[in-house]
């Protein structure tokens, strides 16, 4: 009989059942059962799933028993299916059991925590005057509550003669709403139904005139709690702020010192790994069991960090153009060992 813990990863179709699976496969180091399966897959009347999983070499497709343990690969907002696979399995045996956060949702939970100072002030697009906020910040970025990539991000930047720019992607404007023009008309019309906040726009630190972000990956491991895993600098293309859309991604340790004392370097790292792990604990309490998230921070023009967002679903293909790159095996096996965590629990 086979006694090695059971996991199942689920993803949203399909399609990529073997492509994540075979990453999971190919770096975990436990002695774990694999295997993948979407929630359309779930036989929930017969306690089985029907799952795609590596037996000696061959991919094959067969029947399994509800696992020990789920990790969620799902981009989903809603609960239901985690619900009901906990109340089959176990409380918590699910973890990213929401992954596609509510920015909104979570900047309340950030400001009313101790990282407040690391928080730009943020609002919701349709309860504040956009031409008062200009005057106060010069600069916000309307950001869509639900939102990855940096699609539909606006930078808006009240300019000294007056005029309005609006832009996408780079920093050249797309639209420019004159003095005597309404602002807020061309933004309702711009952004449409979708509900928008607006951020304090962060006069960003640059790295050879390119602006760049942090991006901190935190997950929990086999001991069940949360450690960074990997650091690193997505720069953005030149002319353009989003740096989701990046042209070179390094190692942390590799641009600060390009930027700042060995003093200030070993300061800022402590807090990246610090604040980003307070962010991972903090986000848990509001979204549920979590067991990765990534945590992206600016850094302003005083040299203070400020979070720009957290990301529940982790783009870990990014991590490939790093050279000599040498977390490649951790961050896609701490997810499996905190899968064996709770498997044991």
């Amino acid at each position: 009989m086979d006694e090695r813990p059971l996991i199942g990863i689920m993803v949203s179709n399909r399609r990529s059942r073997k492509r994540i699976l075979d990453l999971c496969q190919r770096y975990q180091h436990l002695n774990l059962k694999l295997y993948a399966f979407t929630p359309t897959d779930i036989q929930w009347n017969k306690q089985r799933i029907i799952g795609l999983s590596l037996k000696k070499g061959k991919w094959t497709q067969s029947s399994f028993p509800f696992p020990h343990a789920v990790y969620n690969r799902c981009y989903n907002k809603k609960l239901i299916t985690i619900q009901r696979l906990e109340e089959a399995i176990g409380r918590n045996k699910c973890f990213n059991t929401i992954n596609f956060f509510n920015k909104w949702d979570l900047y309340n939970l950030l400001v009313h925590s101790i990282l407040k100072p690391y928080v730009p002030d943020t609002f919701l697009y349709n309860e504040v005057n956009i031409s008062e906020l200009l005057e106060s910040y010069k600069l916000v970025y309307m950001k869509p509550i639900y939102g990855n990539k940096g699609a539909s991000v606006y930078r808006v930047e009240l300019m000294d003669n007056e005029d309005i720019h609006i832009s996408l992607h780079s920093l050249a404007p797309r639209y420019i709403c004159r003095k005597n023009e309404s602002i807020q008309e061309k933004l309702d019309e711009l952004l449409g139904p979708k509900t928008y906040m607006v951020q304090q726009g962060i006069l960003m630190s640059q790295l050879d005139h390119q602006y760049f972000d942090i991006r901190v990956l935190v997950q929990k491991g086999i001991m069940g709690e949360w450690t960074i895993s990997t650091i690193a600098c997505r720069v953005a293309h030149k002319q353009y702020f989003n740096t989701s859309m990046c042209e070179h991604i390094y190692d942390v340790v590799e641009v600060l010192p390009r930027l700042f004392p060995q003093k200030k370097v070993n300061d800022i790292l402590q807090s990246l790994r610090d604040v980003s792990v307070k962010a991972a604990q903090e986000a848990e309490i509001h979204m549920g069991s979590l067991g990765e998230l990534s945590v992206d921070f600016a850094i302003d023009k005083d040299s203070k960090l400020r979070i720009i967002e957290l990301n529940g679903k982790p783009q870990k293909s990014i991590y490939n153009d790093i050279k000599s790159f040498k977390s490649k095996k951790l961050i896609y096996s701490r997810p499996l060992e905190y899968a064996y965590y709770l498997s044991q629990s």
